[in-house]
């Protein structure tokens, strides 16, 4: 099952270093990694994607709060939560057939058009991972020049906040 885990950890040189050292040293793998400070200078946040069964996703979760710089760890999917990813898809859009087609698809996912040359658009898609994906789906053979995802970044519903 997949899972989104976040973590606090102390702002310090070689955090993600160690974070991610754990999953290599115990074969297991992220699927997804984002990090940037918060509002507090001194921690950032990782949200990390990983697949596992309950049982490896606790064993990664024990793990994470042993290392040092680790401040407070959550499995994000053990309750109602909101994820979005982003995305930007450069695609070749040479004609004016080309060019509608992409601005109709940019306009059912809720896109945006960011750039705009002779011959090629750059379209900006935000939402979930499936979403995203499915947008590269109705592609179908207009293969995308270039594709670019942030990683998927998430936050509790309601009360439930991961602070200090």
């Amino acid at each position: 099952m997949r899972h989104i885990i976040s973590i606090l950890v102390e702002n310090e040189f070689g955090a993600l270093g160690r974070v991610a050292g754990l999953f290599t040293a115990r074969g297991y793998n992220i699927e997804c990694l984002t990090v940037a400070p918060t509002d507090d200078p001194t921690l950032s946040r990782m949200t990390l994607v990983t697949v596992g069964d309950d049982n490896i996703i606790e064993q990664i979760i024990k793990q994470l709060n042993k290392l040092l710089d680790v401040v407070k760890v959550t499995d994000m999917t053990e309750g109602a939560h909101i994820e979005r990813e982003m995305m930007l898809v450069k695609v070749p859009a040479s004609n004016n057939e080309a060019r509608e087609e992409f601005k109709r698809l940019a306009d059912i996912f809720r896109g945006r058009i960011l750039d705009v040359t002779d011959k090629i658009y750059t379209i900006e898609m935000t939402g979930t991972s499936s979403k995203l994906d499915a947008f590269l789906e109705a592609l179908g053979k207009r293969t995308p020049l270039e594709v670019v995802r942030s990683g998927v970044i998430g936050i509790a519903r309601g009360e439930r906040h991961l602070r200090v």
